[in-house]
């Protein structure tokens, strides 16, 4: 399959275009405008994806929110004023607005105790860097399909549980959780000391079908543009690459993420 450009990509090739801008907005589920109603979505903990603040805002209500929003590290982007008025709604967005998840967040101990209650080694997919909403939707319903008990994802540089995200999921983000970490490396860190290993999807690692991937692991799928980082596939015990005889070099995040989720299902369930 042709590479699919990640979702800041399609912002760049769409530039500083009021339908870029407005398709940005929409991707990021619901929004809340006007500092009231965003200072009240924080103190009542609703899970903000991120935080809009006009550029130059100083005020001492500004800035509150601002740290408000630090303080529970979601990321603040500085806008121009007319960035804010294409994306709101109301007219009347007094300088803040704020993107809000379309679903709740699970955590990962979470997962780890539905493995249990099921009896079953824990299976954990874990995405580093996934911009695009389409590909998380698409992954959370192969995890569901494949039988993992979670899907994690970090806070920064990546896509949130969206709107859009949750309908290309096809309902599955109601039966498969999805656990949002300030850190995947330490993430990592903390689920090998509960047992888990880890195997990362690249290229240039083993041939799939040569390994053993049983017992409870956590599968790294790398965003299409970089892959895996570095720092996360130096915590991963095992680097697996999908076979390809086509004339193209990488299969869509989504893709990959599918093809080694069921060959570990294989494993599992027929050897």
């Amino acid at each position: 399959m042709p590479k699919q450009r990640p979702e800041n990509e399609k912002r760049a090739a769409a530039g500083e275009t009021g339908r870029g801008r407005r398709n940005e907005a929409e991707e990021n589920g619901s929004r809340i405008e006007g500092r009231n109603a965003v200072r009240e979505a924080l103190r009542a903990g609703r899970t903000v994806e991120r935080l809009y603040v006009q550029e130059g805002l100083k005020d001492e209500a500004v800035m509150s929110i601002v740290r408000e929003a630090q303080k529970r590290n979601i990321q603040v982007r500085y806008v121009a004023k007319a960035r804010l008025d294409e994306m709101s709604e109301t007219g009347s967005h007094q300088g803040v607005a704020a993107s809000v998840s379309a679903y709740e967040y699970k955590t990962v101990e979470e997962m780890l105790a539905a493995a249990e209650a099921k009896g079953e080694d824990p299976f954990l997919i874990l995405l580093d860097g996934i911009e695009d909403p389409h590909n998380l939707g698409a992954v959370i319903r192969t995890a569901n399909l494949a039988g993992a008990h979670g899907v994690i994802i970090p806070k920064d540089r990546a896509v949130g549980l969206t709107a859009t995200a949750a309908k290309t999921s096809a309902g599955a983000v109601n039966y498969t959780p999805v656990a949002r970490v300030t850190n995947l490396t330490r993430t990592i860190k903390e689920l090998k000391e509960k047992g888990l290993w880890f195997v990362c999807a690249d290229m240039g690692g083993e041939v799939m079908y040569k390994m053993d991937l049983k017992g409870p692991i956590g599968l790294v799928i790398g965003s299409e543009g970089d892959g895996v980082s570095l720092l996360v596939r130096e915590q991963c015990d095992l680097v697996a690459s999908i076979p390809m005889q086509g004339d193209i070099d990488s299969l869509n995040a989504s893709v990959a993420a599918g093809v080694l989720a069921f060959e570990i299902v294989r494993q599992r369930k027929f050897s």
